[in-house]
C-alpha cells in the first residue's frame, strides 16, 4: 500500500521545487520516487526536491551545530547536488512561513547544505545567500550544443558545484539554442557540470552594475527557467572576461526573472552572494510511488 505525505510547491524565478518536511530524518526517498514526484505529467512537477530536515538528523549535517536546518536537495532524477541557489531561498521561505525559524531585518541565519552552512539574510529582492568562496579555473572546456554552428570554449567556474560558462555574441544566438538536447563537454567533468550560455548587455555596465542575459542546462534536470548557482557562475565568468575594471555587482536576466549577484570579501576572501525572490505556490498531499 502506498504512503501519502504532505508537500508544498515553491519556486525561485521559475526554478521550481517540491518541498517535503521531514524534521527527524525518517523519510527515505528513492531516486525513482523523486523522479515520479518531479515528473510534470505523472507527478507534481518540479526541477528538484527540497527535504526539510534538521542537520543533526542527516549525516551530512552532523558537523554543523550552528545550522539547525539542513537543505537536502535532490535533482529531478534523484541525484544529489552540492548546492542550489534558488532552492535555498525557497527553503528559507518555507521555514519562515511554517514558523520553524524567524529572521528579522539585518539578522543572519545559517542553513546547512552539502557545500557547508550557508549564511542568509533578507534583501530588497527577497533573500540573499552567501554562496561562499568561488574558483575560476584555468583552461577551457569545449562546448557543443544544438543550435551552435560551431563548438565554443567555456570557462569553468566552481561556486560549490561545477559550472561551464559559454559567451555568445547576440540574443539571437542565445534564443536559437535547443537545450532539449544535452550539451556535450570536452573534456567531460568527472561529476558533470551545469552549462550556462550568456550574452552581455550593451553597454555591459550602467551605474556601476553589470548586466547579462542567460540560459542554463542543469545536470540531472535539463533546461530550467533559472539556476541560482548558474547565475552566480555566469556573472563571475563575465566579470573575469571583463578584466580588472569589471564591477562587483551584476543583474542577471533568466527566463524566469531577474537575480542579483555581488562579490564582496569575507575575512579577506572574495565571496559571491546571490539575491532574489522565493514564492510558495500551493500545498497538498501526494501518494509516493512504490519503492524500487
Amino acid at each position: 500500500m502506498s504512503r501519502t505525505i504532505p508537500f508544498t510547491k515553491g519556486h525561485g524565478t521559475g526554478n521550481d521545487f517540491v518541498i517535503v518536511a521531514d524534521p527527524d530524518g525518517e523519510l527515505d526517498l528513492t531516486d525513482d520516487q523523486i523522479s515520479v514526484l518531479c515528473d510534470r505529467h505523472f507527478g507534481i512537477g518540479a526541477d528538484g526536491i527540497l527535504r526539510v530536515v534538521r542537520s543533526r538528523a542527516i549525516p551530512e549535517g552532523a558537523d554543523m551545530p550552528d545550522a539547525e536546518w539542513f537543505m537536502d536537495y535532490r535533482n529531478a532524477d534523484g541525484s544529489t547536488a552540492e548546492m542550489c541557489g534558488n532552492g535555498i531561498r525557497v527553503y528559507l521561505r518555507y521555514l519562515l512561513d511554517a514558523g520553524l525559524v524567524q529572521l528579522g531585518e539585518g539578522e543572519t541565519i545559517l542553513i546547512g547544505t552539502r557545500n557547508g552552512p550557508r549564511p542568509m539574510t533578507r534583501s530588497l529582492l527577497g533573500f540573499e545567500v552567501d554562496l561562499g568562496a568561488f574558483r575560476v579555473e584555468e583552461g577551457e572546456t569545449l562546448v557543443r550544443a544544438r543550435g551552435l554552428p560551431v563548438p565554443r570554449p567555456g570557462l569553468r567556474v566552481d561556486v560549490g558545484n561545477p559550472h561551464v560558462v559559454v559567451a555568445l555574441p547576440s540574443d539571437d544566438d542565445l534564443d536559437d539554442l535547443d537545450l532539449t538536447v544535452i550539451p556535450r563537454l570536452q573534456p567531460e567533468p568527472a561529476n558533470g557540470a551545469n552549462v550556462e550560455f550568456v550574452v552581455p548587455a550593451d553597454p555591459l555596465v550602467q551605474d556601476g552594475v553589470g548586466a547579462i542575459r542567460m540560459r542554463v542546462f542543469e545536470r540531472g534536470v535539463g533546461e530550467t527557467l533559472s539556476c541560482g548557482t548558474g547565475v552566480a557562475a555566469a556573472a563571475l565568468a563575465v566579470r573575469e572576461w571583463a578584466g580588472p575594471a569589471a564591477p562587483d555587482r551584476w543583474s542577471v536576466e533568466v527566463p524566469g526573472g531577474i537575480l542579483g549577484v555581488r562579490v564582496a570579501p569575507v575575512d579577506g576572501i572574495p565571496h559571491v552572494f546571490l539575491s532574489g525572490p522565493a514564492t510558495l505556490v500551493f500545498s497538498g498531499e501526494v501518494a509516493l510511488a512504490q519503492r524500487s
